[in-house]
């Protein structure tokens, strides 16, 4: 036989028998994805409860509301979930008993296990009102300033630093925000540690004062991935508090802290603004300006006034800047029900449907009593925790729980639409997975459906229940 039939014939033979391989793979059945739920009822009942029965994933038809997750379409990247560790609950967390700590802080920041995976905080830049005493890093008797920052310390912030340091250990690459309530009093026009303005004077020792944290900050192995210049900079009514207009806001940004971080080397994002939606002129006001844009990562947010869609009107006009959302508290003692419908829709979905890459409870911890605070600070927060003879889990550990546990840093919001009372988001997470967060706003438990790449699974989910879909 010639030598070309010869291969002729072992080619032909070779294509057949990948012909008929690829025909009995084709008529082999797909697996079918498989979706685990999580789930929490407003009666309790269940509490991030996974669900015992996984859903498979069919080519089932019946009448329900559908909800289709479309991968293809893609939103803005995911930094993270999580709280505002404040000076005071750090204080109670460290009087936690060395293993009573390290289980605690291994339920709150690592994946594994129960852990709940919170993958951002946000400190305060000195006291907040949730700390036992109002202080800044560079405080002297009335009358005397200090140009120099020489008495600069962070030593008043010793728990927060040594706490840090443990989440850290746990979750590398946790993000943190930081957030001032007030500059020093010397730099302030009342002198006073609640409302003032910042002297023009001291601006540029201002934004010496913040790069001087951050800088003092990584020498301890914490870093601050991104600072807003003021926490609630219209509201002068906190005890620590600060006024800063728009125009104040932008001049400083542009003339003093962006160059002064450009300067030093300094790779923290700024976020202006960091106050209500009701106020979306301000951060706008400020983008506006080129001088300031330039150094400007992105716009912050919390929801005591003003309408959640806010945050897309501010996309929508400087689509290149971030949006984030900082805060919000859930008032002493609280309703379960009311306030994890309210969270969920505003915020977890809310918040994300609105292109914020964050979503952060205030705040992570208190004791039984709302304490501690400054004098004139928030009395009624009540904290994700309550730190007492035992750790009590409350309503914002299961709000954020349901976003951070699977919607790990990296992740991306998809399409999904919303059908009928089944409010909801979706996400792509950096392994491929996706995970669907549902609200049932109905009065009446109701059923629907979860369409994804032509098949789909039907669940039933009870008036005011959330559950997290992971497939």
């Amino acid at each position: 036989m010639k030598p070309i039939l010869v291969i002729i014939l072992l080619l032909t033979a070779f294509g057949s028998g990948a012909i008929k391989a690829q025909e009995k793979a084709a008529r082999k059945p797909l697996r079918s994805a498989k979706a685990t739920v999580w789930l929490t009822k407003p009666d309790k009942s269940a509490l991030l409860e996974k669900q015992a029965t996984p859903l498979t994933f069919s080519r089932l038809k019946n009448n329900y509301p559908t909800i289709t997750v479309d991968e293809n379409q893609k939103y803005q990247q995911i930094d993270g979930f999580g709280f505002t560790l404040t000076g005071g609950s750090a204080v109670l967390i460290n009087k936690l008993p060395l293993q009573a700590r390290k289980h605690l802080l291994n339920e709150l920041f690592s994946t594994r296990g129960n852990g709940i995976g919170v993958s951002y905080l946000r400190i305060s830049i000195g006291a907040s009102d949730l700390n036992s005493e109002v202080f800044t890093y560079d405080d002297v008797p009335a009358g005397e300033t200090d140009v120099k920052l020489s008495k600069f310390s962070l030593a008043k912030d010793a728990d927060v630093i040594s706490l840090l340091k443990e989440v850290l250990a746990i979750n590398p690459r946790i993000k943190i925000l930081g957030s001032p309530w007030t500059a020093p009093s010397w730099m302030k026009t009342n002198e006073s540690s609640k409302g003032g303005y910042l002297k023009p004077e001291y601006y540029q020792v201002y934004a010496q004062y913040l790069t001087k944290y951050i800088q003092l900050m990584k020498a301890e192995h914490i870093n601050i991935d991104a600072i807003t210049p003021q926490n609630e900079p219209l509201n002068p009514k906190n005890n620590p508090s600060m006024v800063m207009e728009a125009a104040q806001q932008a001049e400083f940004i542009k003339t003093n802290l962006g160059p002064t971080f450009k300067a030093a080397g300094v790779k923290t994002k700024i976020i202006t603004y960091d106050h209500n939606a009701d106020r979306p002129d301000y951060p706008m006001d400020i983008l506006k300006d080129p001088e300031a844009r330039k150094y400007v990562d992105g716009s912050a947010f919390h929801l005591y006034g003003g309408k959640i869609e806010a945050l897309t009107e501010v996309h929508n006009a400087y689509p290149d800047k971030n949006i984030y959302f900082t805060e919000q508290w859930v008032g002493a003692p609280g309703d379960f029900a009311s306030n994890l419908n309210w969270h969920i829709n505003q915020l977890i979905i809310g918040a994300t449907r609105n292109w914020s890459r964050n979503v952060l409870e205030w705040n992570l911890a208190a004791d039984a009593s709302y304490s501690p605070h400054t004098p004139g600070g928030c009395t009624e927060c009540l904290g994700a925790i309550t730190v007492g003879n035992d750790i009590t889990r409350n309503v914002a550990y299961y709000i954020i729980g349901h976003a951070s546990k699977f919607v790990p840093q990296g992740s991306v919001r998809i399409a999904s639409n919303i059908s009928g009372d089944f409010v909801n988001v979706a996400f792509r997470t950096p392994q491929g997975k996706k995970v669907l967060i549902v609200i049932n706003n109905g009065k009446n438990k109701g059923s629907f459906n979860i369409r994804d790449k032509g098949k789909a699974v039907a669940y039933e989910l009870g008036a005011g229940a959330v559950g997290t879909f992971v497939w």
